[in-house]
Formats: structure tokens, C-alpha cells, sequence
């Protein structure tokens, strides 16, 4: 938004005698100056308004000055995810959906009590990724333990506020700056500067040149998919059915409208005339949205074939991996990843901490540092440097870093950067400390569940009972997907005589981790004391 700001208040740059100022314009838009280009491109005309030239390149800057790589757009919204009728399985085998990622540890998964969750059900992955901070409702990792279905999906994924997230909201906000600057990008001083439902496409369907650009503006500019869609299968069919470009943009707004199995089929077949990484990007995308990540790891590993090269296609496999649990094969490809692009945050992010969660904190340093040296300045990765520094035993950096990740967080992450303070409070044995950290994250973040895990222990080893078993209860309402408070609470119960109460808490700990040895233990005991009644 601060780019149409800008342009509303930019004068077109001075032309010089005798040069010609579509040249001028031209050279602006290859250095990305849009908004001198548009300005240029205004004055032309309004002399001339006939010039395709100027209305060519006045369009391509529209375009380009409110672009963005749409291919990592992944939210979904309260109406993708409710009005979703694409119909998947019921029962899916575990690694063959999103909704059942791998589980035990022998078959891939990764390890619950050392590597915690996210709220979405899936162990943590070093990298917050645009679509993951919050499950669909019904598909957490555990079939069928989804905290609320409706109810959690028409919550906002920050703290203290119920706000849904829309459908592509990031499109519709940068959608709504764009036309806030309308008047300014008219060509004749105001108004829209192309009324796209008074146009005749088939007159532009037969121009290829113009067609393409046109198409982007609808698409990136005016984010009508409907008319952009219509305009693509004028065109489709001016080319005879022979241009691949335009059918892997017929995908595009196919996928953008919800209509996954006819995006499927374009995008196909622009891969079959021409193979490309976006439309193999877009395709991914398409199974991934239809529960089929087994496909969108085949399609990306056919790309990559094809692609050696590119590291999309190598990220795109190890983010589906990371979905599906099985964290050995999504280190394998973040380290190929890597190979390709030595400045890869994403990867390198991720691989720190894979290495932090199997107890290689010096070489999760590493990385997190080379993140530093790459100009990333961010409260998590600070948080992050104070913990691998504080597990390697470099503790005179660790209070250091702590210091500056408080100071950059936000009142939405401080929460996290309190709770880590506690836990290094924990491990020098300041229960003092421990505890006052505990309350201020709860304090700023008043649905940080962990810290009040840690509270209820705390609390039980003060011998304040009630406060620890309140604790432990809240924490099982707001975090179905944890097993901490269900054994904590269970074994809780359990020495105080109360079995029924025990056995439920720890049938559901083993349901959120089933190769937990101690739940199982206390299972076990639990069957004695019953039979011996």
C-alpha cells in the first residue's frame, strides 16, 4: 500500500528536448520505477488516446506495481473451508492425507515428547508458513480430535480477537488498495483506467500481445478471476487450443475459483504441451487442496526431474513431507535445498530446528546464526539463539539474545519469548523465576497453553492441587492435540483415588501419543487396580 501511496502524490519525471517520453517510460519500468512509468504513460495518453504502446506498458506497471507470487498464497478462509464440497476420504490411511499424517515413530513420524505441536495438530517446523498456524476444522492430526470444527475455524488465529479470516484475504486487501488509488490511475484523471465489463474480449482474444496483458490486470489488478477466466477461454480458443500459456492461466483461475478438477485438467495439459515449474507449482497445489499430498510429492518429483535446478520444487516436496510427519524426508530435501541456494531462510530455519529437537543445539546455532548473517532480525529467531545458546552451555549469550528478542516482540510474541525464559529458568533451577515467566506470558498471551502446562506443574509441586488440576483442565479444553495435560491430569487423578477420572485423561493422552511408555504404565496399573476390584 505504501507503493499507491506513492504513486498518488508522484509527479512524471521531466523529459528531455528532443528524447521520445515512451522511452523515457520504458526504462522506468525496466528499472521498476511503476510509478513514473504510469505518470509517463498517463500524459501519452491523454494526447493520444489511441496509443496501444502507452496502454500496453501503462497496463503491464498497473499490473507489476501491485503483483504478488500468488503461489505461495495458502490461506484458507471460513468460506474455502466450510464451503468446500470436494469430497475426500473418511477413513484415509495415515500418510496418505492431510488430515492423517504419519503417527508412530518406527514408520517415520516424528517423536511427540521431543518435538512439541503447533496448534494444528503437527510437530513444529522452524519456518511459520502462510496456511498453517491453524488446522481445518475436523483434519487435525489425530482424525477426529479437531477442538471445536466450526467453532475453531470462524476464530481468528491471533489472540484476543474472534475475526474469520476471509477468503484469499490477502488478495481482496491489496485489491481494496488498488482501488483506493482508481481516480489517480485513470487515464483521464479519474475513474478506473480499464472498465473491464465494457470491454469485448473477443476483440482482445484475437490480439495475443494485448490479451496477455490484459489478462494480468484483471487477475492481479482487478482480482476478477470470473472475468479473467472468461478472457483466457476467448483466447484458448483464438490459439486453437494450442497455446499452453494460456491454459496453465485457465488453471489459475480454476484454482482460484474453487473449481480444483478442471484446474486439474488444464493445468495438465499445459504441462503435457510445455512443461513449466509454475504450472507444476499450481498443479501441487491443486492435490494438496483435494487431500491427495501423495500425488502433489509425485508431481513435484517429476518437476524436479525435469527442473534439477529449481529449489521450489525441492521445497515444495519437503513442506509436504513436513505435513505428512515424516520429518526424516523433509530434511533430506531442505539439505538439497540448500545445496541450490546456500541463502534459503526457509530451509535453513527448518534444519535448525530439526538439529535443536534431536539434541544437536551447536549445529542449530550454527544455522540460526548464518540467519543473523543474512540480515533476518526477528523476535523467534532471537528467542531461538537464546535457547540453542543456553542447551550448549554459552550461557553469556543467552540472556543477551532473550533481552533483544523482548525487546523486538510484538504483545503476540512475547508470550512465547516468556515462556522460553521460564523453561531456562526451569533448567537452572529458579522455580521463582519459573513461575513469574509463566504468568506474564499468560499475562500478554491469555491462550498460551503451554505456559499454563507448566503453571499446573508448578503449582502441584507448591501442593496447590486445585490450582494445578484448573490448570490441566484448561489446558485439555484449548489444546485437544497435546498429550502433556491429559497424563499430567490422569496421573494427578490417579493418586488421588480417583481411577474413572484417571483412566478417560489417559486414554485420550494415548490417543494424542501413542507411543507414550509412561501413559501406557499408568494404563496398565490402572487396569490392575479395576480388576482387583
Amino acid at each position: 500500500w505504501i507503493l499507491v501511496s506513492r504513486m498518488e502524490a508522484y509527479e512524471p519525471p521531466v523529459v528531455p528536448p528532443g528524447v521520445d517520453p515512451l522511452y523515457i517510460a520504458i526504462t522506468r519500468f525496466n528499472r521498476r520505477d511503476y510509478a513514473a512509468t504510469i505518470a509517463l504513460c498517463t500524459q501519452l495518453l491523454e494526447a493520444q488516446p489511441f496509443d496501444q504502446a502507452a496502454w500496453y506498458l501503462k497496463t503491464r506497471a498497473l499490473t507489476m506495481a501491485v503483483w504478488v507470487d500468488d503461489v505461495e498464497v495458502e490461506e484458507e478462509g471460513v468460506a474455502d473451508v466450510l464451503l468446500d464440497d470436494n469430497a475426500t476420504a473418511a477413513m484415509p490411511r495415515p500418510g496418505t492425507s492431510l488430515a492423517r499424517p504419519m503417527t508412530g515413530v518406527a514408520a517415520g513420524g516424528l517423536n511427540a515428547g521431543v518435538r512439541p505441536t503447533s496448534s494444528s495438530g503437527r510437530p513444529t517446523t522452524g519456518f511459520a508458513r502462510a496456511g498453517t498456524g491453524t488446522g481445518r476444522p475436523g483434519t487435525q492430526s489425530r482424525g477426529g480430535t479437531a477442538g471445536g470444527g466450526v467453532a475453531a475455524a470462524m476464530m481468528g488465529a491471533r489472540p484476543g480477537t474472534s475475526r474469520p479470516m476471509t477468503s484469499f484475504g490477502r488478495l481482496v486487501r491489496l485489491g481494496t488498495a488498488s482501488l483506493a488509488a482508481a481516480s489517480v490511475n485513470g487515464a483521464g484523471g479519474g475513474g478506473a483506467f480499464i472498465l473491464v465489463d465494457k470491454l469485448d474480449l473477443r476483440k482482445y482474444a484475437a490480439r495475443p500481445a494485448l490479451a496477455r496483458a490484459l489478462f494480468e490486470y484483471i487477475m492481479y489488478h482487478d482480482h476478477n478471476p470470473k472475468k479473467a477466466l472468461e478472457l483466457a477461454a476467448l483466447a484458448t480458443s483464438a490459439a486453437d487450443f494450442g497455446d499452453w500459456w494460456w491454459k496453465e492461466r485457465l488453471g489459475k483461475c480454476y484454482l482460484q475459483l474453487g473449481l480444483l478438477r478442471d484446474a486439474e485438467k488444464q493445468l495438465r495439459s499445459a504441462i503435457l504441451a510445455q512443461p513449466t515449474v509454475l504450472a507444476n507449482l499450481e498443479l501441487a497445489r491443486v492435490y494438496l487442496k483435494l487431500d491427495q499430498p501423495n500425488a502433489a510429492l509425485e508431481i513435484y518429483a517429476k518437476a524436479a526431474e525435469l527442473f534439477p535446478h529449481d529449489v521450489a520444487l525441492i521445497v515444495g516436496q519437503a513442506r509436504t513431507c513436513d505435513v505428512l510427519n515424516e520429518g526424516t524426508k523433509a530434511i533430506v530435501h531442505y539439505k538439497r535445498a540448500l545445496q541450490l541456494d546456500a541463502t534459503h531462510v526457509e530451509a535453513l530455519a527448518c534444519l535448525a530446528a530439526h538439529h535443536f529437537y534431536t539434541d544437536q543445539p551447536e549445529l542449530a546455532l550454527r544455522f540460526f546464526r548464518r540467519l543473523l548473517q543474512l540480515g533476518v532480525s526477528s523476535p523467534a529467531l532471537w528467542n531461538n539463539l537464546g535457547l540453542s545458546c543456553f542447551f550448549s552451555a554459552q550461557y553469556d549469550l543467552c540472556l543477551a539474545a532473550f533481552e533483544r528478542a523482548l525487546a523486538l516482540a510484538s504483545d503476540a510474541e512475547s508470550g512465547d519469548v516468556w515462556y522460553n525464559v521460564g523453561q531456562v529458568a526451569i533448567g537452572i533451577g529458579d522455580l521463582g523465576l519459573a513461575y513469574q515467566a509463566f504468568k506474564i506470558a499468560i499475562s500478554v498471551d491469555s491462550n498460551h497453553v503451554e505456559s499454563y502446562a507448566n503453571l499446573g506443574v508448578l503449582e502441584l509441586r507448591k501442593g496447590n492441587i486445585d490450582a494445578a488440576r484448573s490448570n490441566f483442565q484448561t489446558v485439555q479444553e484449548m489444546a485437544p492435540y497435546m498429550f502433556e495435560p491429559f497424563f499430567n491430569g490422569a496421573l494427578l487423578a490417579f493418586k488421588l483415588g480417583d481411577f474413572q477420572e484417571s483412566y478417560e485423561l489417559v486414554m485420550k493422552a494415548i490417543l494424542a501419543f501413542p507411543e507414550h511408555t509412561d501413559s501406557h504404565e499408568l494404563l496398565r496399573q490402572l487396569r490392575q487396580q479395576f480388576s482387583s476390584l
